[in-house]
């Protein structure tokens, strides 16, 4: 049997071999965090599913679209946002290049959040309450 380049061996040679397929990822919480994990390992970005699926049920129950509208920041005018409940400045400040640029977007919304917390605290798995 003799492959595409008419030899026997498997592969051509000087050719490299294919990329692997990117991931894909389900669209539910468990598939967002799993996405935001490959983005803040790809950029050195620290934190654990744990430490991040912790923080969702405590800021958002995993609501993409829970927004709080009574705190000192909605008297501001910037209403935390998204599964982490981000404010904008804070968003815009910890955006991470590959992420949509769309708060409401929950791999964007996580990671940007961990970024953020790997600043302030060291890491997401270190946010133990509201930050």
């Amino acid at each position: 049997i003799r492959d595409s380049c008419g030899s026997s061996r498997p592969g051509c040679p000087g050719r490299p071999p294919p990329p692997p397929p990117a991931p894909v990822y389900p669209d539910n919480l468990d598939g967002w965090i799993h996405n935001a994990l490959d983005i803040m390992a790809a950029h050195g970005i620290p934190g654990s599913y744990n430490g991040i699926y912790r923080n969702i049920m405590r800021e958002s129950s995993g609501n993409t679209q829970a927004i709080n509208l009574y705190d000192s920041n909605a008297a501001m005018g910037i209403p935390s946002k998204g599964l982490l409940q981000v404010i904008d400045p804070t968003f815009a400040a910890y955006h991470v290049d590959g992420t949509s640029w769309d708060i409401w977007d929950p791999v964007a919304n996580i990671v940007a959040a961990c970024n953020y917390a790997a600043h302030r605290y060291g890491s997401m798995d270190n946010v133990n309450s509201a930050y």
